[in-house]
Parts: C-alpha cells; structure tokens; sequence
C-alpha cells in the first residue's frame, strides 16, 4: 500500500504547495464561500477560485490510468459528448495512489450510453448509472442528466451564471456542489489532460484536510453514509477532519444506525479490506461510530482502554494492522477474511487459550499439515508474544493430542463466534460480560457471509492429526483472496495469526510443492497451453502424471498427442481430467480449450 508519507506523496504535495502558493491571492475565506454557495439570496460566483491545470503540473501518471475506463472516455468524446473523470479516482491520481475503480461522468444520457457499447447495464432506481463492461471488467458512467434530476437539495438556490463563465464550466460547478467532500470534486479529462477544480480541493489536498462541500451537518444529514465515508478516507488516505466536519460527526454519529444493512456492509467492507483496517478501526472508535456497528469490539476496546492498554498494542488491532501489510486499494482482500479475523478473536476474548494451542491453530491454517504444523509451533511458542487477555500466561507443555484437541474446540468456538457479527440475539447474550453496554445493538453481517466464514474452518473442527491441504506455493494470490477463495483466506489469515504472535514474518516450508508447482508448469507448456492466466495451483495436486512429473518424451510442444493429466481440487472436491484438447481449472478460473 503506498502511503502518503512515501517519497512519491512528498514530491505531489511539495508540487501542489508550490502551485498554490502562487495562487493565494485567489483563495477566499472558506466560510464566506459555503454561505455564497448555500444561501438562498446567492449572487453571482466569484470565479476567481476556479482552477484549471495540466496533469503535467500535477504529475499523473497516464500508468496509472484504467485501459478500459480510458476507451469509454475516448468513444464517449468521440461521438460528441463531454466526459470525464470524476471523484476519488481523480483525488488518487493526484496523489500518485492507484485509484480502487475509476467513475465517469458524461454528458450523454444513459440510454445513450448504452447503445454506444456492446454491454453496457443500467442499473440503480435512486441514483441510476451504466455499467458498461470492457476486458472482463466493468465501469460505472453516471449522466449529468441524471445527477441533475436526482439532486435533492431543493432548499439551496445556485447563483445565476456569471457572464463570460464558459457554460460547461458552470456545468460542471454545479456538479460537483452535489458531492460529499471538496477532495472528491475534481473533474479530470485524460484527452485535453486538464484537471478541473472549483472548490479549491488541491488546497484541501495540500492540507491533508477533508472538508465538505456544503455545511457539515446537511451534508450528514442528507446521507449518512458520508460519515462512514469521510472516516473511510481519513483512515486510508491520513487525512484530517475540518473543526465543522468534526463536531458534525460526533454530533450525528447515531444516525448512520439508520443505514440499511447491505450498506453498512458495503461500506465496512471498503474500509476493511483496502489496507488500512487498523486505522479505520480505531477513527470509528474514536468518534463512537464503533460502538453502533460492532457493538462488541467496542466495548471489548473500553474495557482494554480502561485497564490501562493502549487501542493500538491490543491483539484485535494488531491482527489488522499484518492484514494491512498483505492487501491495497488494487489488491484487496474478499469481506470474509476480516469477518473470520474479527470471529477468530472474539473467540480467544471470550476463551483464553494456551499459547501452543494458538499457534497451532495457526500454523494449521497455514501450513496445511499436522505434522509440519506442530514442529512450527513447538519451535516457536516459548517466543510467542503474550497477548492479554487472549493468550494464556503459561508455557506448560501440552501433548501432541491434548493440542490437536483443544485446536479442533477453538475452531469450532470460532465458528459460534461469527454469530456475535450476524444475530442480534446472540450478540445481546455475548455483551452481558460487560459492564455498560449500548442501548441498541445491531448485526449487519449476512447470513450467507458467514455461513462461508464458517466454513473456513471446518478441516481445524474434526481430525487434524490427519490433516493435509497440500498447498503448493507460500505466494498469496491476490485474485483468489479477492475472490474469497477457501482456501487462500484460510492461508492468509494464518499467516496474519503466525505474524502477530512470532511478531514476525513468516515463511512455510514449501520446497517440494513447489518442486510439483514447476513440474505442473511444465506439463502445462508441453501441452502448448496458450491462453493460461497465473495459476497458482492452491490446494491442488498433480495425480497419475508422468514419472517425476515431467511431461514424456514424445511429447513435443505444439503436438496434439492426446494425454491425460488430472488436478485434484481437494478443496472443492472438483476433479478436471482432460487432454490437449480442453484443460479446465475451475479454482482459478481459467478456462483453456484447444
């Protein structure tokens, strides 16, 4: 994850520091234009503040930019229309950050839209938008109509446009007076490589300010989505609240309880599975937004933070802070992998286990095999880091079967834990251990969510002692993880379990699986197989090929020699036996046919 004190962040705000200092002559008191904006007698604007730059200036790097969403832009202005990109894709590039998707806005109509690409989806009834669908990919294009139509700020009257404003100008002005925070209200057009801004947003970026648009508690009140939105943004991008952004969310902190469910989801989700979990974490404590979502882990915080402990040395924090380190806006991970991490340690709060226990439970998620497992443990459990309360302060060693045994209970406690995160019946029951618990409690996790949460760890709750998944590579799979694949989350959060208790990397043993990965590979290309993406063969192995897995001699590349290899998918019990004519893996979703 590039952070913004990388030398990359220094060198765009130094940049935009030296721009903008030539420009403050034609900043104004920042009070004094939220009233001009927002009051019903405006006058005419003061365009003094309108700004137009050249990426060069800015430094955005056309890399950077989707092949996909830069074609959309292409034909839209190709067949006449005015588009653009817009928002936090625009506020990223500017901050030499890889924007997470990119969002275009048109002045074509979304019928228009769609008829000028092959597949293209309307979809939305509030607020409609186009997907359209390029390179096994999509991008949503939203219209200026339709923003237009749907702006529910009736009570604000916009200021007449000035003469001499170009029209498009004020076009755009009054777009991006509809949006959430200045920082996401630059307009950027990748064909003229012009930046637009009208609300002196590169000033707020400067500042590492985050400030709305039009005053805070309307801006709140009209979604409260934006408060869980502008923490969102603190947390990943190290920004600060306005004085008036601030008192705003403290005082209205309740209200985003009126979200539904699946957007509390949506929204957690982008603040979890992006790279900065552990600081989003705590901003939704700090401003008591915690205590309304996940009522538990608040009050599990209080009561640490009472005792004396510091937010950021408690183990729940830790354990998302190694998340943070393995996912990034471009590669994030699947919403499961922070349920279970949130299951795993309610269940150790509310069980405190013995060290070896822990880390064996681990190392199984991990490693994949018993007796590699145990030997990892073993070796390393005397250094374990002692987390209070949910390890044990205790080194008495254990049996090889008390451990298997009390492994198998954690898991099984893991997956009743989930529950604290879905049924509210459930979560009541569990917070009776505190002293002062919330008024009203809520679950927004699906039942569906954590029913696969679940089955993360059903191979820990039977026998482990025969446990083997046979994973072949120590590399993660960042398209697997994202697609919430079993056995990569399984893997990875072993991997955040291992590091936060060795309080250090880890590596597994992997040598001879990935001697089968090489030999997997070579048959792959002896068959002349073309079209593969990366495969990373996770929980998959290599049955009844040729000796030493090596394809045969009279097998040249480019041959249609009919052979026969066979990948076992132990995980989703798919077994895909075909020749040089078809190879179908379904784990990695690669399709290859001859």
């Amino acid at each position: 994850m590039v952070m913004l004190h990388s030398s990359n962040g220094k060198v765009v705000l130094s940049r935009l520091d030296h721009f903008l200092t030539n420009q403050r002559s034609n900043w104004c008191s920042r009070e004094v234009v939220n009233s001009a904006w927002f009051s019903s007698s405006a006058g005419e604007l003061d365009l003094s503040n309108w700004k137009r730059l050249h990426t060069r200036i800015l430094g955005i790097s056309s890399s950077k930019i989707s092949p996909s969403s830069l074609k959309i832009i292409r034909v839209l202005q190709c067949a006449g229309y005015e588009a653009y990109f817009v928002g936090g894709c625009v506020r990223d590039l500017v901050l030499q950050r890889v924007p997470k998707d990119f969002d275009i806005i048109t002045t074509a109509g979304l019928k228009q839209i769609k008829r000028m690409f092959r597949r293209a989806l309307i979809v939305g009834q509030r607020f409609p938008i186009c997907r359209v669908y390029l390179r096994g990919s999509f991008v949503e294009v939203s219209s200026f109509e339709t923003s237009s139509q749907n702006c529910s700020r009736d009570e604000f009257s916009y200021p007449k446009m000035p003469k001499g404003c170009d029209p498009r100008d004020f076009f755009r002005w009054k777009n991006c007076m509809k949006r959430d925070f200045t920082v996401n209200s630059l307009f950027f057009d990748p064909l003229r490589s012009v930046v637009f801004d009208y609300v002196d947003a590169l000033k707020d970026l400067r500042s590492m300010e985050l400030r709305t648009i039009m005053p805070a508690h309307l801006s709140f009140k009209e979604d409260e989505a934006r408060i869980l939105r502008g923490l969102r943004l603190a947390a990943r991008l190290n920004m600060t609240f306005s004085k008036e952004a601030e008192k705003a969310i403290y005082r209205l902190s309740s209200s985003v309880a009126n979200l539904s469910k699946p957007r509390i989801a949506l929204e957690m989700n982008y603040m979890l599975s992006y790279g900065a979990a552990e600081s989003s974490i705590l901003l939704l404590q700090k401003f008591k937004v915690l205590e309304i979502l996940l009522p538990f882990q608040a009050a599990y915080f209080s009561e640490q933070s009472s005792n004396g402990l510091d937010l950021r040395s408690t183990m729940l924090t830790k354990l998302f802070s190694n998340m943070d380190r393995l996912v990034s806006c471009d590669q994030p991970a699947h919403e499961s992998l922070w349920v279970a991490i949130f299951a795993f340690h309610k269940a150790l709060f509310s069980n405190p286990r013995h060290p070896l226990v822990v880390l064996t439970f681990a190392s199984l998620l991990y490693h994949g095999t018993w007796g590699e497992s145990i030997n990892f443990s073993r070796k390393n459990f005397l250094n374990t880091e002692i987390c209070v309360p949910e390890i044990l302060q205790t080194f008495n060693d254990l049996s090889d079967e008390c451990v298997a045994d009390e492994v198998s209970q954690l898991a099984r406690q893991v997956q009743d834990s989930v529950n604290v995160l879905v049924n509210t019946e459930y979560l009541s029951h569990e917070m009776t251990r505190f002293s002062k618990v919330a008024c009203v409690l809520s679950a927004f996790v699906s039942q569906k969510m954590a029913q696969r949460t679940q089955h993360i760890f059903v191979v820990l709750a039977k026998d482990v002692l025969s446990l083997k998944l046979d994973r072949l590579s120590p590399q993660i799979s960042n398209n697997l993880l994202s697609e919430g694949d079993t056995g990569e989350i399984r893997f990875v959060l072993g991997k955040i379990i291992l590091e936060t208790l060795v309080g250090r990397s880890v590596s597994g043993s992997f040598e001879g699986r990935e001697q089968v990965h090489v030999q997997v590979i070579n048959v792959l290309k002896a068959l002349d197989v073309k079209k593969c993406k990366t495969i990373s063969f996770v929980d998959t192995k290599v049955k009844d090929s040729p000796e030493q897995g090596q394809p045969p001699d009279d097998l040249e590349k480019g041959q249609s020699k009919r052979k026969t290899i066979s990948f076992v998918d132990k995980s989703s019990r798919t077994v895909v036996s075909k020749g040089s004519h078809q190879m179908i893996l379904k784990r990695d979703r690669v399709r290859v046919k001859r």
